[in-house]
């Protein structure tokens, strides 16, 4: 059951309206998840100091500090799923939290079914149901993905990714020199096919790239093929 399954799992809702808060940690809270609640940018990044959740949902309009700026804070020390929730439905701003290392992005007003939804699909590419991964690796050239610790290096160096852009790359390097559609990324990736905005693949690409490819513009790993999708290597 989903109750008992989740008991493990804490999520940290950050949004200065309350009654929104409220809501989100009532309705999560009837799956079994742990919900802690911040209503500003600098609460919650205290609650993240003070224990790391597995997944925060994020207003972008709080007090105090921004849920960008909260964003960028927390991206360079943690790689747990974020979950953007914001009454900001403008492209650009939707480009900016992901360029920021968000992996999601809800508009309000928002369907509370959607918001599980998509709750669980983050959470699942975590893998809270086998905690007790099998170490394997995948290799290609100078890059080194460790599946079990989540990691990947070049040349020896350790390359910080979240988990969305760790899970793709993975997903990618394991189907080398097969072109998947930006539709198949979004369903298999980050787990669900009718809610997500294909913009959100390209833009995790992208931020995937600058972190791994050696020249803008000419991709090693990574590449394109122009009206289908993406693929890796070759």
């Amino acid at each position: 059951m989903d109750i008992q399954k989740n008991t493990q799992i804490e999520i940290l809702v950050a949004d200065d309206e309350n009654a929104i808060a409220d809501i989100i940690k009532f309705n999560l809270e009837k799956h079994g998840y742990n919900i802690r609640t911040a209503n500003d940018g600098e609460e919650t990044l205290e609650k993240i100091e003070e224990k790391v959740p597995d997944l925060l949902v994020l207003d972008i309009m709080m007090p105090k500090k921004n849920g960008f700026e909260v964003l960028q804070t927390l991206r360079k020390k943690y790689k747990f799923p974020v979950i953007i929730l914001t009454a900001k439905e403008e492209e650009s701003d939707k480009i900016h939290g992901l360029e920021l290392g968000a992996d999601d992005y809800m508009v309000k007003p928002f369907s509370i079914n959607e918001l599980i939804a998509r709750v669980k699909a983050n959470l699942r590419r975590l893998d809270f149901q086998n905690p007790e991964h099998k170490l394997e690796e995948i290799v290609y050239q100078d890059l080194s993905l460790d599946l079990g610790k989540y990691e990947l290096r070049k040349n020896g160096k350790v390359i910080d990714l979240t988990v969305r852009e760790f899970e793709l790359l993975k997903y990618l390097a394991l189907r080398q020199d097969q072109v998947v559609s930006r539709e198949s990324l979004l369903t298999d990736v980050w787990g669900y096919e009718h809610f997500g905005d294909i913009r959100t693949v390209d833009v995790t690409v992208r931020r995937l790239r600058e972190k791994i490819e050696d020249k803008d513009g000419d991709p090693k790993y990574i590449k394109t093929k122009r009206g289908v999708g993406y693929y890796f290597g070759g």
